[in-house]
């Protein structure tokens, strides 16, 4: 079952569709259950966010993490948005089923990769993130998921 927060950022998604020039873009998937989220940053020169889109393709869980996701990291300096977890999504969403936790898992990776994006266009190191994969394997969610406690 899924909370009236969760109901809400799917059928009333916040921050939906893309930005012209963004600062930073990032694109992850999961190959399991076909979700792919591509989180879309416009960050300034004092790195603090701007503006921030998303577009999803996956299940209404998804629909929402991303939505979730765009309004926890807006208005936040890079810093501040490192620290956006999945589990930080999922409490702003009064949780996820089960079977939905890596839902927010990909909103997380998505941030992390934009941000990735924005760093590497402009030769910056940002302290404590690192490269995001291509392509993350059902067996390495699998075993972020399992490394936590839900």
């Amino acid at each position: 079952m899924y909370s009236e927060k969760v109901m809400d950022h799917f059928t009333n998604p916040r921050n939906m569709g893309e930005l012209e020039n963004p600062s930073g873009v990032g694109t992850v998937g999961n190959a399991k259950c076909g979700d792919i989220m591509r989180i879309y940053l416009d960050i300034d020169e004092n790195h603090v966010i701007q503006d921030c889109k998303f577009k999803t393709f996956g299940c209404g869980a998804a629909v929402a993490t991303s939505s979730m996701a765009t309004e926890l990291v807006k208005g936040k300096t890079i810093e501040e948005a490192l620290t956006v977890t999945n589990k930080a999504v999922m409490e702003a969403l009064d949780g996820l089923p089960p079977v939905k936790v890596h839902c927010s898992l990909l909103a997380e990776e998505a941030i992390h990769a934009a941000l990735w994006d924005y760093a590497k266009k402009n030769n910056i190191v940002i302290e404590g993130l690192k490269e995001p994969k291509q392509d993350i394997s059902e067996e390495e969610h699998e075993e972020k998921l399992e490394e936590e406690e839900y």
